[in-house]
């Protein structure tokens, strides 16, 4: 009898302890892109990136200079001079080959320092609606883990309303 009793108190705590699991979920990717923060990083790290372009087509412009003027001065080099000057053009050429791939590096560690601390805003907005509101799950939505779940709230707009990010105008209806 006691075991009766036992087992059945038990189940009775689950049940209240399943019961108040609430899920919610959100798509952070679009949180993100909503946020003001985000489209001035955006800019910013668009700029950077065109800066790099600009430096790479500088680089460019130098390396087919030189190696004009290589070929324009090659039948008066001597034979000493023409493998020091080949020998520069072809570390320049290298380095103009391997420039793409810098660019990418540095784009990209650029883009983490604007974008982890806008992240960080998000999610610190995120755990407070969710503790506000009693969620004892968020689900991130845009990474798209999660295959199959019980029911949840999409908290996008509750945490859009804490960061204080309206929603656009709807455009005009066509005439």
């Amino acid at each position: 009898m006691k075991k009766l009793l036992l087992v059945a108190v038990m189940a009775a705590g689950m049940f209240s302890a399943s019961a108040q699991t609430k899920i919610g979920y959100i798509n952070t990717d679009e949180l993100i892109s909503l946020m003001p923060e985000a489209v001035k990083a955006d800019a910013e790290i668009k700029d950077f990136q065109a800066s790099l372009q600009q430096q790479g087509q500088t680089l460019q412009t130098e390396a087919d200079q030189k190696r004009d003027q290589y070929f324009k001065d090659s039948t008066t080099l001597s034979q000493s001079m023409k493998e020091i000057r080949r020998s520069e053009l072809v570390k320049l050429y290298t380095r103009l080959q391997n420039y793409d791939q810098e660019i990418q590096e540095k784009s990209s560690q650029y883009a983490q320092t604007k974008i982890i601390p806008i992240r960080q805003k998000a999610m610190d907005a995120i755990k407070t609606v969710a503790k506000e509101k009693g969620y004892t799950y968020v689900l991130d939505e845009s990474q798209g883990h999660i295959l199959v779940m019980p029911p949840g709230d999409d908290l996008l707009a509750a945490v859009k309303t804490k960061l204080g990010i309206k929603d656009p105008a709807p455009a005009a209806a066509g005439k």
